[in-house]
């Protein structure tokens, strides 16, 4: 499944105001993910450390295909992403802050992922963001949004781990990535983990989250 034949653009958005929960390994995984089935993708990097970027420059460097990625330092995205013809799919892969620049990304999005360890702390940690995305859909009535489990440890579920700290946001959990080397492998070599051989399980854990995000817009769009 792809999203070439939705129209117009679907932008996806990955949000959380903590610095390393895994919102870039997303981003650049996803991006990735849906580049090889078929759809045009271009790869936003809001953050001021480059992580998407620097992951672009070593695909480049390295040989490997990566997505266009562009840097945008201001709160523009929702005003600049819609000049920005032929793609199918946009991936944002957000700052490690609440700030304009998350007002800007939700406004853009159709679906914000909000990457999230599966623990307690983690999960009070996104009430700032959750609440951006409230905001925006008092007003415009979307976007979609989910809480995806990063970096689990494996055997570990979010919805389990963190259950009562859940119960105060009224978002699907997704189940996404755990902690494997094969994802910082692939992010300093340029690639997905789809693109590595010996990564089985990370790419299943991709596969999944990229179809859910399918099912997910796909219904939304349909509605």
């Amino acid at each position: 499944m792809h999203l070439k034949k939705y129209t117009p653009m679907q932008t996806i958005s990955v949000l959380n105001r903590k610095g390393g929960v895994g919102k870039s390994t997303i981003a650049t995984n996803l991006a990735r993910a849906f580049q090889r089935r078929g759809d045009e993708v271009v790869l936003i990097d809001t953050a001021p450390q480059g992580s998407a970027s620097d992951w672009c420059e070593a695909a480049i460097e390295n040989g490997h295909e990566c997505p266009p990625t562009f840097t945008v330092d201001r709160p523009i995205v929702h005003e600049q992403l819609p000049q920005l013809n032929g793609y199918d799919v946009a991936v944002i892969d957000g700052v490690a802050k609440v700030s304009e620049m998350d007002v800007s990304s939700i406004k853009a999005s159709d679906l914000v992922l909000i990457p999230v360890r599966p623990s307690a702390v983690d999960v009070w940690a996104v009430g700032e963001i959750v609440d951006l995305v409230d905001t925006r859909r008092e007003v415009a009535g979307g976007p979609e949004a989910a809480l995806v489990s990063s970096q689990a440890i494996v055997g570990t579920n979010l919805a389990d781990a963190a259950s009562d700290a859940l119960r105060a946001f009224e978002l699907p959990v997704w189940e996404g990535t755990c902690q494997r080397v094969a994802y910082a492998r692939a992010m300093g070599e340029g690639q997905g983990v789809l693109d590595q051989s010996g990564a089985d399980k990370a790419q299943a854990e991709v596969e999944q989250l990229t179809d859910r995000i399918i099912d997910s817009l796909t219904s939304a769009t349909s509605q």
